[in-house]
C-alpha cells in the first residue's frame, strides 16, 4: 500500500492540520498500543540515565565531603528533560517512540516546539500522577486516540510513515 506523506496543512479537516482519520486511518492504525510499547522502552531509557546519574552524584558528593549533594535534586528533571528535549528536537519522537514509528505532531500539521512538548510533558506527568493512570482511557473516546495531555498541549501522535524516496529533496 503506497501511503502519501503527511505534509501538514494539506490534510485533516479545515480546523487542523493533522490528517482526518476518516480519510487517512493509516496514520492512526495501532497508535496507542505503538505508543504505549513506546512508553516502557522511555522508561528503561530514563532508568539508564537516572542510574548513570545517581552513580556519578555518589561519587561527587563523596569526593566533595557531601558540599555537592543539593544536585540530587536534579534528579526529578531528568524525564521531563529526557521527554521535552527529544519531543521537541528535530525527530519529535523520544527513544521509544522513534523505535515503534510514532511522532508527535503539533495540531497544525508541523513538528512541537520544546514549550509546547515541555507543557504536554509536564501535564503528562501531573495528570499521570494525579489519577494513577487512568487519565490515560481519554484516548479511547477521541477520534485521533489523542490523550487529555495531547489536547491541552495541542498535539497529535501519528505513525510515523515511510516516506517516498526523493533525490536532493525532490
Amino acid at each position: 500500500m503506497t501511503v502519501p506523506p503527511f505534509a501538514g496543512s494539506g490534510f485533516g479537516r479545515a480546523d487542523s492540520g493533522t490528517p482526518d482519520p476518516s480519510v487517512q486511518p493509516e496514520y492512526y492504525d495501532g497508535i496507542l498500543w505503538r505508543r504505549s510499547l513506546a512508553y516502557a522502552v522511555d522508561i528503561l531509557a530514563i532508568g539508564a540515565v537516572l542510574l548513570l546519574l545517581k552513580l556519578v552524584l555518589g561519587v561527587a558528593t563523596v569526593i566533595s565531603f557531601g558540599l555537592l549533594s543539593p544536585l540530587w535534586l536534579l534528579l526529578p528533571v531528568v524525564p521531563i528533560a529526557y521527554h521535552t528535549l527529544l519531543i521537541g528536537g528535530p525527530a519529535s519522537a523520544t527513544l521509544g517512540m522513534q523505535i515503534f514509528g510514532v511522532e508527535v505532531r503539533s495540531w497544525t500539521g508541523g513538528r512541537p516546539s520544546h514549550l509546547q512538548a515541555f507543557v504536554q510533558t509536564a501535564i503528562f506527568y501531573v495528570t499521570i500522577g494525579a489519577t494513577a493512570s487512568l487519565v490515560l482511557l481519554f484516548a479511547l473516546f477521541s477520534e485521533r486516540r489523542r490523550t487529555l495531555h495531547d489536547f491541552l498541549a495541542g498535539t497529535v501522535a501519528l505513525r510515523a510513515l515511510p516516506q517516498p524516496f526523493t533525490v536532493f529533496g525532490r
